[in-house]
């Protein structure tokens, strides 16, 4: 009977512990990349001109290269740029 009871707590447990990961993961808010709003050492990955491939190597401020997240929808507000957006002010 007790054996019964740990074995049923402990898959109690494990079923509560799958449902709030998945609950956290839900609430995460919407994120962008946001490009040409970094300052030196602040970006999150990659630039698209393929200088640096890791976070926190962008060397000047606002290159219209470097990316960081924002929350979805304010990139625009920030002056940042898109992706598409970014590429063609490359090439000029």
């Amino acid at each position: 009977m007790n054996h019964r009871l740990i074995a049923t707590s402990a898959l109690a447990s494990v079923l509560a512990l799958g449902m709030l990961s998945t609950a956290s993961a839900a609430d995460a808010p919407a994120k962008e990349k946001c490009f040409g709003i970094v300052k030196a050492g602040a970006n999150d990955c990659a630039n698209l001109s393929g200088t640096h491939s890791c976070a926190g190597q962008a060397s000047a401020d606002n290159g219209v290269d470097e990316w960081k997240y924002v929350a979805k929808g304010t990139c625009a507000s920030l002056g940042g740029k898109t992706a598409e957006e970014a590429k063609k002010a490359m090439k000029k």
